[in-house]
């Protein structure tokens, strides 16, 4: 277990948070993509919003050739896509009227009636294929008897709308409901339903944890919930900063293969093979004539107006959660005050998992894996009534 905060002092919040900024912004990997003509591009990069580093809002921002200064080349084949196939046992679309979507969902399920799955929901700009590495790793420790969902949620992946009109809300409130509703209409009845692990990466995690409420209001057995690499203090002290932070990501790219390579040699991904699995999908065609193939299919700067809604209040909702807890970090430099003192206080399990970036699950899926079987494996036997981790 990581040492305990109880050394900071609750007075100097805000000096931790920009010794923490600064240890953020530090870890950045040196080996930056090249950027030509920089004087020149500097308007440019100042209208463009890319990702936000140190926030966990998504993939690092870093300096890209514009298209005057890109040279193409021919696409890299150890960086080539992989299909999600052996990592799931099935892939499928799940038609939710109420929310008018048909959500994409890639599941491998218990081998017993009576087993638990972990859902697991992605953060802004991934997909559930972020979790293709970790699933593998979680049937296998579990020897089956522990299932894993993935969904892509609305506006990522292939998850589409049925509306005639998309609806470009990705507000946390729609969000949660988006998963509310999938999992009643996978899981219609309580009583029946396996028993849920509630994986949330970034954003995600704001999602799980809001929706942990809901369906435990319905009688869906809930062992946990599990937050990795979200702290609301840390990613809400970070956008005040955005305009001296923010940098401009390419555009796009002139293959998938040369997307896959972008995210490993920028360190966005420390994992090749996960990232070969996961990238694809968040990439989509450019249009015909484009200077580039293939774009962004969900481009962060839309989702820029929902960022602050997506952790304030999440410390708060999390330590409320009546069920067992678990936040997972990246670096011990991501507690803000409210998880500092719940810490202190027994409330959480906590996991630092080292060497790895803001995508852990994707860095060392091995390790996650791990921790997530022995996270269920102390409060499964305990979502009959018997105090779980965090209780007191």
């Amino acid at each position: 277990m990581p040492r305990s905060p109880s050394h900071c002092s609750t007075t100097t919040m805000s000096d931790l948070y920009r010794s923490a900024m600064s240890a953020r912004l530090a870890k950045l990997p040196a080996d930056l993509p090249p950027s030509a003509e920089d004087e020149e591009e500097e308007d440019e990069e100042n209208d463009s919003l890319g990702s936000l580093p140190g926030s966990g809002l998504g993939p690092p921002a870093f300096k890209a050739k514009t298209p005057r200064t890109r040279t193409k080349r021919e696409p890299n084949p150890a960086f080539a896509p992989i299909s999600a196939a052996p990592f799931f046992a099935d892939a499928a679309q799940i038609a939710v009227p109420n929310r008018e979507l048909d959500m994409r969902i890639y599941y491998t399920p218990p081998k017993f009636s009576d087993g638990t799955v972990m859902v697991c929901h992605h953060g802004a700009g991934y997909n559930g294929l972020s979790f293709a590495c970790f699933a593998k790793e979680v049937a296998e420790m579990s020897k089956g008897e522990c299932g894993v969902m993935a969904l892509d949620a609305r506006r990522h992946g292939k998850t589409t709308t049925t509306a005639e009109k998309e609806d470009e809300d990705l507000s946390i409130d729609v969000l949660v409901q988006d998963l509310f509703a999938l999992l009643t209409t996978t899981f219609p009845d309580p009583a029946a339903a396996p028993s849920f692990v509630l994986v949330g990466h970034s954003m995600g995690g704001s999602v799980m944890t809001r929706a942990c409420p809901l369906l435990l209001e319905r009688r869906y057995r809930v062992t946990g919930v599990s937050v990795l690499d979200a702290v609301e203090g840390f990613a809400l002290d970070a956008l005040p900063h955005m305009n001296s932070l923010l940098n401009a990501r390419p555009d796009g790219f002139d293959s998938l293969e040369d997307a896959v390579e972008w995210h490993c040699t920028t360190k966005t991904i420390r994992n090749a093979h996960s990232a070969r699995v996961s990238i694809p999908p968040i990439m989509t065609e450019a249009s015909p004539g484009g200077v580039l193939k293939y774009v962004w299919r969900t481009p962060l700067r839309s989702t820029a107006p929902y960022w602050r809604g997506w952790f304030e209040g999440l410390s708060k909702k999390f330590l409320e959660a009546k069920t067992a807890r678990m936040l997972v970090l990246a670096g011990t430099d991501r507690l803000d005050k409210e998880l500092m003192i719940g810490q202190m206080q027994g409330k959480f399990q906590m996991e630092v998992v080292a060497g790895v970036g803001h995508l852990l699950h994707e860095d060392d899926p091995t390790r996650l894996a791990e921790i997530h079987i022995g996270f269920w494996r102390r409060n499964e036997r305990m979502v009959g009534g018997v105090k779980k981790v965090g209780d007191i």
